[in-house]
């Protein structure tokens, strides 16, 4: 949050022709891409994604790039209106609403074969092991600051892989450029808010309440 700073060069990506709003939502989004790539789904696959977060929305836009069938969970009515509308997600699952019959459902009573979860809240974390089918991957996106704990013989019995993904590479940065660049992500309805960095001290409390429908905000300097 600062106007400048030092960085390596070797660290820098070139953004010529994006304009800034483009390249400020390369960071963020690269993190959904950077778990897509980790899970090593494939096309037609059952993909479920609890949080539709920024960083929830990026796993759903890029799964369905990579052509996955991509249900989205939230206990927000509003969020998953969202991720139909800009995300274009095949189902969507109210998480407070027996998601596990609406999951079997959804999935011709199979389980999704991949969940990712971004919401970073644990109680999410730990029920995201009933969502995965048998043989199933579960990623953990989001980052919570505590333990989490699971049935290990459940976890067994389903022969379960559990991944975590933090952050991205150079490779999901590029991709996610591209991705950019072409049109493929809208970004407009992406970006929700913005301020300056006077207005931004007083803005940032408001931003973090439900009521406020903050997507994505943006800090202009």
């Amino acid at each position: 949050m600062r106007e400048w700073m030092a960085v390596p060069v070797d660290h820098l990506i070139n953004t010529d022709g994006m304009s800034l709003d483009e390249a400020a939502m390369i960071e963020p989004l690269s993190i959904g891409a950077h778990a897509v790539r980790r899970s090593r789904l494939r096309k037609g696959e059952n993909v479920l994604v609890i949080g539709a977060g920024p960083i929830g929305l990026g796993v759903m836009a890029f799964a369905k790039a990579e052509g996955a069938r991509v249900l989205a969970m939230d206990l927000d009515a509003e969020r998953l209106n969202f991720c139909q509308k800009w995300a274009d997600v095949d189902g969507i699952v109210d998480a407070a609403d027996q998601p596990i019959e609406k999951l079997m459902e959804l999935t011709n009573g199979e389980l999704p074969t991949v969940v990712l979860d971004a919401t970073g809240n644990a109680r999410s974390m730990m029920s995201a092991f009933n969502y995965a089918a048998h043989g199933g991957t579960l990623v953990y996106v989001g980052l919570v600051k505590s333990d989490l704990t699971f049935s290990d013989p459940d976890f067994h019995k389903k022969e379960l892989t559990l991944m975590g993904s933090r952050n991205a590479t150079r490779e999901d940065f590029e991709k996610v450029l591209n991705t950019v660049k072409s049109g493929e992500v809208d970004l407009k309805p992406y970006i929700t808010h913005r301020s300056n960095l006077d207005q931004m001290i007083s803005d940032f409390e408001g931003w973090l309440k439900p009521e406020s429908k903050v997507i994505k905000a943006i800090v202009e300097f």
